[in-house]
């Protein structure tokens, strides 16, 4: 009976043993696919320290690199629907300690609409969910620590899904949106030949003038609102 019962233990301890090894494993693999995938959102550069932070909206994890090994992954909370957190390619241009309400660590990032950065929480139960102002929060512990690993032009790279700029599609925009959506139209409007204000992220009235003058011209139902039909008639391919 005795030896049945050490024979079943450890059968369960190498069960167990290999479940842990397949999934470090995995682990490992997975920091390399999305290594991979920088290869075309990121080219190192000789002035920075190769360090480089990788942040997936939809899966809500931030990846840390060194070079070509990702040594450290941290869970985040992402901006909210109506204050999403800004796609795109940016770097740390500041540090700093910013008190208990941000978990006392303050990475800010060159965003062109808005103060934006990583941060702590005193609400660290929203990790995980789409509850900020647009900011990334991590829990207080691992900004800490990612705070003392990082450097001023640490650059760092916010994914959302599949479309770029646009991230998991199209969405309504109106004024006063801020986003890396709102700037790729200010761009597309300004190569059409319509608009003549800063390139910003930000939907002002120049951007609103650009809407109305390109919506007449192509004969779209006149509104201040960017909608699924303004996004094709500009250009922009298909998403569904």
């Amino acid at each position: 009976m005795f030896l049945v019962v050490k024979k079943k233990y450890t059968a369960l301890i190498f069960v167990i043993t290999v479940l842990m090894l397949a999934l470090m494993m995995m682990a490992v693999i997975y920091c390399l696919l999305i290594k991979s995938h920088l290869s075309g959102l990121y080219n190192p550069d000789e002035n920075n320290d190769g360090l480089l932070i990788m942040i997936y909206i939809e899966e809500k994890k931030l990846y840390l690199f060194d070079g070509s090994r990702c040594i450290k992954s941290y869970p985040i909370a992402s901006g909210k629907q109506e204050s999403p957190s800004p796609i795109g390619k940016w770097e740390v241009i500041e540090k700093n300690d910013w008190g208990e309400g941000f978990g006392g660590y303050w990475l800010g990032l060159n965003v062109l609409w808005g103060k934006y950065g990583i941060h702590g929480t005193s609400r660290e139960s929203s990790i995980g969910h789409a509850a900020s102002h647009g900011c990334i929060r991590l829990y207080n512990k691992d900004i800490k620590e990612l705070y003392d690993i990082v450097t001023i032009g640490t650059p760092v790279i916010i994914n959302n899904g599949p479309f770029g700029p646009f991230g998991t599609g199209f969405r309504q925009l109106i004024p006063g949106d801020r986003g890396a959506d709102v700037l790729v139209i200010q761009q597309r409007l300004r190569e059409l030949g319509y608009y003549k204000g800063q390139e910003n992220g930000i939907y002002e009235d120049d951007l609103k003038l650009a809407v109305y003058e390109f919506q007449k011209d192509n004969k779209l139902k006149i509104k201040y609102t960017i909608t699924y039909d303004d996004y094709l008639a500009m250009g922009f391919k298909d998403l569904e």
